[in-house]
């Protein structure tokens, strides 16, 4: 196939009218008509997740955050971002990246979250004000309620990380059942959760005074950012395997290590 059909498949579920004004996803490097033999999917790109596409003869990248958020002004390898760039572009390799506009589809990052957790009948948690079927975040009901500390425990086993990478705070009660979740840093959200009835919300990168204001008015799961959007890899295979090879990058991981 070539790029362009690809980044097409891409877009039908998530296309670039649902990112973000700061946002920068679509076709980092490439040229829009090359063929593709394979494609490597990772959260990021960097030095180590290019030098594997090279050695599995991939030629695309897949991510979720992009390489670039703002342009170069130079290419003189003095950057990881540089770097990976002129790597890339001298084997041919071409990089897309679906953020906030996979963000903001409802099957997306934050809805395979939720499918993940077992919750069922979610909805996105804030709509778009400009894009029909598209925004932020979503919330939904677990099957069962569970008390904090299982469904903290839930959480943890479902993402695969220890409870060391987990902070929690306790809400107004010791029962979770309706749950919101929005993959990455997703603080800013907490007031929508609460108002629309959420007993929990799962999301990363909160400071210690946002997690004090949740105190005991709604039950905080804060995880690691790499963590919580690592399933996004999953969505990109489900949409491309049928119509190319890919692989997993065995080199994307989260650069936070936890202590015990």
């Amino acid at each position: 196939m070539i790029l362009q059909d690809i980044i097409n498949i891409i877009e039908s579920v998530a296309p670039l009218s649902f990112q973000e004004d700061w946002d920068n996803s679509g076709l980092q490097v490439g040229n829009r008509n090359a063929e593709i033999k394979a494609a490597l999917l990772t959260v990021d790109v960097t030095e180590s997740v290019v030098n594997e596409a090279i050695s599995l003869g991939c030629n695309l990248i897949v991510s979720h955050h992009p390489l670039l958020f703002r342009g170069l002004k130079h290419l003189t390898g003095s950057t990881p971002q540089e770097r990976c760039v002129e790597k890339a572009i001298r084997h041919n390799i071409a990089i897309y990246s679906a953020h906030t506009s996979m963000d903001s589809y409802l099957h997306g990052v934050s809805g395979r979250m939720a499918e993940k957790l077992g919750i069922t009948d979610y909805h996105i948690l804030i709509p778009s004000t400009t894009q029909p079927q598209a925004g932020l975040g979503v919330i939904g009901k677990l099957p069962q309620p569970m008390n904090n500390e299982t469904f903290v425990n839930h959480v943890a086993n479902v993402f695969a990380t220890k409870n060391a990478a987990l902070r929690w705070v306790e809400g107004v009660n010791n029962e979770v059942q309706t749950v919101a979740i929005c993959g990455g840093a997703g603080a800013e959200f907490v007031e929508a959760a609460i108002a629309q009835g959420a007993d929990a919300f799962v999301s990363a990168d909160f400071k210690y005074h946002e997690l004090q204001g949740a105190y005991q008015r709604i039950t905080v799961v804060d995880m690691d950012h790499w963590v919580s959007e690592h399933f996004t890899r999953e969505i990109f295979e489900e949409l491309l395997s049928p119509h190319i090879k890919t692989h997993m990058a065995h080199t994307d991981h989260s650069p936070v290590k936890y202590c015990l």
